[in-house]
């Protein structure tokens, strides 16, 4: 008997090509600047890793040695004591790894709503069945968390906590002490995904959830701050569960790229990571900045909207009944994009929400892009 998924495209990647045409200012995918890549840091750290022919061949799964030192290093150096990471084919695959590993048909994992559509997509695959979290300005709520434990039983707890896709939020530090407390009390696995938490542009830094309960399963990526083209991420969990999650990508690809993760390794040591980023959020700073002050003369009244201490995104709630989705048809006939709201809900969906990031359009780009969308929205 065969079985067949049944899987839906990514509603994002299905945009990007929408938006490819050069005219289309492009509030759309979550992307990195590519004219801030540190692209003589990385072609350098390519040649010196290439002068050894090892790095054409074959490698452990659990990656790069050199690599798992140095993430595990920053990782401690950020306050999250690491002795060791599994590397994985982006932090995508990190995830990928754990709904094989921790859930199946029947199985039931709770989400912030809304998500990260990716996750979605992820635990769908799995015929597990999903659950959502309320959720506001200061992140998931943990009274819904604690209804949620109670009537639904959860095995699994997915946040991105700092920075969150698709809302920008940041779950706060009282938060996440209680949710760490829940998860401990319920026996509950929290995937904590942390893709944006070096990229802050005001505040102080908030300790990750794994810090603060040991039933945390971490994943981290190299694409926000480094290359997303060298799709390298890491997991971070205990020792009896990260074996098993190497055994899981094992069978998935045998290991991912020995040379991207050589030039990685080559690149940490070589490079201020630190100082970089540094750069990074000062000009997404000023990107979220232009974006934040063109709202009001961009959106109707009654528009709310957050404001982002760091990440790539904003999250917009349109008055009424409006529906993103339909004013994204008039958008792309003003050349401009976002994203309609609508997918990141694992149930109900709000249509009357959107999400746009900032981070891959200049100040000039933004300043003209929202002019676009005010013809849109006004």
């Amino acid at each position: 008997m065969h079985r067949t998924l049944s899987v839906a495209s990514s509603p994002v990647r299905d945009l990007l090509a929408l938006t490819s045409r050069p005219e289309v200012i492009s509030f759309a995918g979550g992307l990195p600047a590519p004219e801030l890549f540190d692209l003589d840091g990385v072609r350098a750290a390519y040649d010196r890793a290439l002068r050894d022919r090892a790095v054409l061949q074959y490698a452990p799964t659990e990656g790069d040695p050199a690599l798992r030192d140095l993430v595990s290093s920053r990782l401690t150096g950020r306050g999250l004591p690491t002795s060791d990471v599994l590397i994985t084919t982006g932090s995508q695959q990190a995830l990928a790894l754990v709904a094989t590993a921790m859930l199946g048909p029947g199985a039931v994992v709770a989400v912030e709503e809304p998500t990260y559509l990716a996750a979605l997509q992820c635990f769908r695959m799995t015929g597990a069945r999903i659950v959502p979290v309320e959720s506001d300005a200061d992140g998931l709520v943990p009274s819904s968390l604690r209804s949620v434990v109670a009537t639904e039983k959860p095995g699994l707890l997915y946040l991105v906590p700092t920075f969150a896709n698709p809302t920008g939020r940041t779950l706060s530090a009282e938060r996440r002490v209680e949710i760490a407390e829940i998860a401990a009390a319920h026996d509950l696995w929290i995937v904590e995904d942390d893709p944006y938490g070096e990229l802050r542009y005001r505040g102080s830094a908030v300790p990750p959830l794994a810090s603060m309960s040991d039933r945390t399963i971490y994943l981290g990526s190299f694409s926000k701050v480094g290359a997303p083209g060298m799709r390298l991420g890491w997991l971070r969990a205990p020792a009896d569960l990260l074996r098993t999650l190497t055994i899981v990508k094992q069978a998935a690809d045998l290991h991912t790229s020995t040379v991207d993760q050589a030039a990685a390794a080559v690149y940490l040591a070589d490079n201020d990571l630190d100082a970089h980023i540094t750069r990074l959020c000062a000009e997404y700073g000023a990107r979220r900045d232009a974006m934040l002050a063109a709202l009001p003369a961009t959106t109707p009244a009654g528009t709310t909207w957050s404001d982002p201490d760091g990440g790539m995104f904003v999250w917009l709630r349109l008055p009424g009944d409006a529906d993103s989705a339909v004013l994204l048809k008039d958008a792309l006939q003003h050349d401009v994009a976002f994203v309609p709201g609508a997918a990141f809900f694992a149930t109900t969906p709000d249509h009357a929400t959107l999400r746009l990031s900032f981070t891959a359009n200049t100040v000039e780009e933004i300043g003209e892009g929202m002019a676009r969308l005010a013809k849109v929205l006004l």
